[in-house]
């Protein structure tokens, strides 16, 4: 039996992946690249900030994770992220939404050293209604079919703040339900 060529593994998995130390990215694969629309010589060196709609949702997830990792070593969650460029057909600044999973190399310190997946999943979730980086929050807690209280307490705010963000997604996306909101940011 011969060897497992590891590095080709990690270059043609169907999956963005990226090795990240003190959350920024050490190396990427081509998946990754094409998925934000960037060389991996833009990529590679950079914080992870660079993905994200802003500043903001950049570091509260990065608090939010930190005690999950710390706990488990691992963390995944579906959130908006950013383009960069215009390679593969990608426009430079189009958000989509995204499934990230990563494992922490070291619990103790979970930023040190990680590896994360990237999966696209803008083909089965378009982003039709401008958001704010608070109600995208809000929307990939409610897609996986959290109460108020529960996104409140993941989110660190109060479940009455989480009833305004629905109340204001249930109007942009003309939802009458919970239910039916959840089904056009499915199909959006």
């Amino acid at each position: 039996m011969s060897a497992v060529d590891y590095r080709l593994a990690f270059e043609h998995a169907p999956v963005g992946m990226v090795l990240s130390r003190h959350r920024t990215m050490v190396d990427c694969n081509a998946r990754l690249c094409e998925m934000f629309g960037a060389t991996r010589a833009a990529l590679v060196g950079q914080s992870f900030r660079v993905l994200y709609p802003s500043v903001a949702e950049f570091e509260r997830i990065g608090k939010r994770m930190e005690p999950i990792l710390n706990t488990s070593g691992r963390y995944a969650d579906n959130r908006m992220m950013r383009r960069l460029g215009g390679l593969h057909g990608a426009i430079a600044g189009d958000t989509f939404w995204c499934h990230v999973t990563g494992q922490a190399l070291n619990r103790d310190a979970p930023h040190e050293s990680g590896i994360w997946t990237f999966e696209d999943l803008g083909s089965r979730r378009a982003v039709t209604a401008e958001l704010t980086p608070r109600e995208r929050e809000v929307a990939a807690q409610v897609m996986q079919g959290l109460t108020s209280k529960e996104i409140g307490r993941a989110l660190g705010i109060s479940h009455r703040t989480v009833e305004l963000h629905r109340a204001r997604l249930m109007r942009k996306y003309t939802a009458a339900t919970t239910a039916e909101l959840v089904q056009k940011l499915l199909a959006a």
